[in-house]
């Protein structure tokens, strides 16, 4: 038997057969007539991520076209990251990603702005004193206390990022709950206290997941996660808050504007 007769969620093919409305007579190619039938199911919520497509030969049948028609249409799709091939699987539907810009702004607030319904289970609220590296970032002395934050971020019910953050309670103060982090996002928390962010500093990187991080987020140890290490200051220049975050890579991309210079 193979692995993927064991109970994964397959498409039905009557769900993506009503998105197709091929058109023979049509000057557009066939297989990208398709291409954009399971495009458009897949963003209409039809089919969602982790399903596996039926075969070529299956869906072929189905559409009354050539299997090698049906294989272009997939490749065209899995090029545009829509769909993924998995060995000893098949066809999946490829988790949708969160396209972030690079812009002073919470995950909390993108992902409400995009549409996905953000939620937060909250592991840790708690005055610490950071690592002498967090407390030069923070331009505090190496003895002063933080609110240390620790959170797992969903997106839409499913598990996107893990996020630590230390705030220096003389700039912020120490009331910030566990039930505050759970309805609004972080900054959304400290623009209600009055703390105005004017800039932030920010690297970009990746690396694999540890083995509680895999635990956490619901990936394989070793799996890719895009990093975010973030220092965010107010108006007057003070340091407001140290962050770092980890992302499941195949589920978030960091989308950014370059302007030629000259």
């Amino acid at each position: 038997m193979r692995c993927y007769d064991l109970g994964m969620d397959d498409i039905d093919p009557k769900a993506i057969l009503p998105a197709m409305r091929l058109d023979k007579a049509s000057p557009v190619p066939m297989y990208f007539q398709i291409a954009e039938g399971i495009r458009e199911a897949i963003e209409s919520g039809t089919i969602h991520s982790g399903q596996r497509l039926e075969n070529e030969y299956r869906l072929s049948e189905l559409l009354g076209v050539s299997r090698p028609t049906v294989r272009q249409a997939v490749q065209q799709l899995v090029q545009q990251g829509l769909l993924q091939r998995q060995r000893g699987v098949g066809t999946i539907v490829a988790s949708r990603k969160i396209p972030r810009p690079v812009a002073l702004t919470s995950l909390y607030d993108d992902l409400s702005a995009s549409g996905r319904k953000p939620q937060t289970k909250v592991l840790s609220v708690e005055v610490a004193i950071p690592d002498p590296d967090v407390a030069k970032e923070l331009g505090i002395g190496d003895d002063e206390q933080t609110c240390y934050i620790e959170r797992l971020r969903f997106a839409d019910g499913e598990p996107l990022a893990w996020m630590t953050n230390y705030l220096p309670i003389s700039v912020i103060g120490n009331s910030i709950t566990q039930a505050d982090l759970e309805m609004n996002g972080l900054y959304e928390v400290l623009r209600q206290r009055g703390i105005k962010f004017a800039l932030a500093e920010q690297v970009i990187g990746a690396r694999k997941a540890t083995a509680r991080e895999a635990s956490l987020l619901g990936v394989q140890r070793g799996a890719t996660l895009i990093t975010m290490v973030r220092v965010a200051y107010d108006g007057l220049g003070r340091a407001i808050e140290f962050g770092r975050h980890a992302y499941i890579a195949d589920k978030y991309s960091v989308k950014m504007s370059l302007v030629a210079e000259g």
